[in-house]
């Protein structure tokens, strides 16, 4: 029996892994080798305008994003507004800046298992139930999810997704697209493949990575292979269309999905790790793809005096082990420190979500890469092992930081868990040349506070 369960465990892990793919051995061209003179908070430089919103992108060809391997952008998704369906040949990682809607991630070969059927003649009598079903089309699809402010959601490379925004505020949704991943066997070039919409002829420019792919096969052909009429396939294919990467939908949509309050449950018993799963269950038709790192009760670093940090890891979220991803969400009270730290097995791309910080960057050979003002909206990279620190403004600071590791480590300078109170006095009395009460203040004047600091006065000596 035992022997059964552990090839069942070593065969699907097998099937997980082929399916949505690892981050291989990373093989950097002389663009990728960090060659880096300097490092700023930029904005992003293109827009796409679309009748259901508009897309952002960060130039891609920008030295920090070039050498972290990623490309980033930001969604704004109307009221109403439909994100068309679309894939892409490497894995994505999103965070919800703003509003709600549906998003649903397709895998080929997985079960239709929602219809509006079935649920719907629990809650109706017999007879409304078929009256109502007269004349109307039976729907099967695969699951759709509620999104909310604060969501991660992993998107696995060559899945199909589209979003929908039921709210009365945009959806903003900022990503990050791992180029590097071995998932993506093309070139380091961005692209999406789009199945409806496109970019209009307006905003084309020398390079345009989306397009509606079906446009460009022959209607016949696809009128046979869906055993469809050909005016369906000419309507699929939107030659005319000039409606861009999101629409407008002419009538609001609902989804047959669980019932909200259960799934938030389901959410918040897996966050105080009580989910029942054994391991088993979880194959890529059913893994989870969000997890929410808005609530500060689930702080995984808490300063009353500093602020806090929520990681999402792959501890928390399965899915990123094979995409390779993570994301932590922080707070930072004003005025309060973030301890020089580096990061030992991952780029950070920090993007700005509310006030303001001075950040500073010290790459190998001591010279300062970064020593600027952040505010709303910048993203910057910190290079893997690159020393960075900040202080918040007089209005705090918060932020989010995508990584290209699915289990972030970091190593602080200052405070409880730093490398220099590890140390013996010996070592840093005569590292520093000062004196032994000296170095046992540089070990010990933190206290308990670790990777947030709180501001304070400068002790004398």
């Amino acid at each position: 029996m035992a022997s059964s369960k552990f090839l069942l465990a070593l065969f699907l892990s097998i099937a997980i892994s082929s399916a949505i793919g690892e981050r291989g051995p990373l093989k950097l061209s002389a663009v990728q080798q960090c060659r880096l003179q300097r490092l700023r908070a930029v904005e992003p430089t293109r827009q796409i305008e679309s009748e259901g919103g508009r897309t952002e992108l960060w130039d891609e060809n920008q030295d920090q994003f070039q050498c972290a391997g990623v490309v980033a952008m930001r969604n704004n998704i109307r009221p109403n507004g439909l994100s068309l369906p679309n894939y892409h040949p490497l894995p994505r990682l999103v965070y919800i800046e703003q509003g709600q809607g549906y998003i649903s991630i397709t895998f080929p070969g997985c079960a239709e298992t929602y219809e509006a059927y079935k649920v719907q003649r629990s809650r109706e009598s017999e007879e409304s139930w078929e009256r109502k079903q007269k004349g109307s089309v039976r729907d099967l699809h695969q699951k759709v999810h509620r999104i909310r402010r604060g969501d991660i959601i992993a998107i696995p490379a060559g899945a199909a997704h589209w979003c929908y925004n039921d709210g009365h505020e945009e959806l903003v949704a900022v990503s990050i697209n791992d180029l590097n991943h071995q998932s993506n066997q093309l070139d380091q070039k961005f692209r999406a493949f789009y199945l409806a919409g496109g970019v209009p002829k307006s905003a084309q420019g020398e390079q345009n990575p989306f397009q509606n792919i079906i446009r460009a096969f022959d209607s016949q052909l696809l009128a046979e292979a869906y055993n469809v009429p050909e005016e369906i396939v000419k309507k699929m294919q939107g030659v005319e269309e000039e409606r861009g990467l999101s629409i407008i939908v002419r009538e609001r949509m609902s989804f047959i999905r669980p019932e909200e309050e259960q799934e938030q449950e389901q959410e918040q018993e897996q966050g105080n790790g009580q989910s029942s799963d054994n391991g088993l269950e979880e194959t890529y038709c059913s893994m989870k793809f969000k997890t929410n790192i808005e609530n500060r009760r689930k702080a995984d670093i808490y300063s009353r005096e500093a602020g806090n940090v929520i990681v999402a890891d792959k501890y928390k979220l399965p899915i990123l082990q094979y995409i390779d991803l993570s994301a932590e969400k922080g707070t930072l009270y004003p005025n309060a420190l973030i301890s020089p730290n580096w990061a030992m097995n991952g780029h950070t791309i920090v993007y700005v979500t509310r006030g303001d910080a001075q950040v500073e960057i010290v790459n190998h050979s001591g010279r300062t890469m970064m020593n600027d003002r952040v505010n709303k909206g910048h993203m910057f990279v910190i290079p893997q092992y690159y020393t960075s620190t900040a202080r918040a403004g007089n209005n705090g600071f918060e932020w989010v930081a995508f990584k290209t590791t699915g289990s972030p480590m970091r190593s602080p300078l200052a405070g409880y868990t730093s490398v220099i109170r590890a140390m013996p006095l010996q070592v840093l009395t005569n590292a520093y040349q000062i004196s032994p009460k000296q170095a046992q203040g540089l070990k010990v004047n933190r206290g308990g506070q670790s990777f947030l600091l709180s501001s304070s006065k400068r002790r004398q000596y």
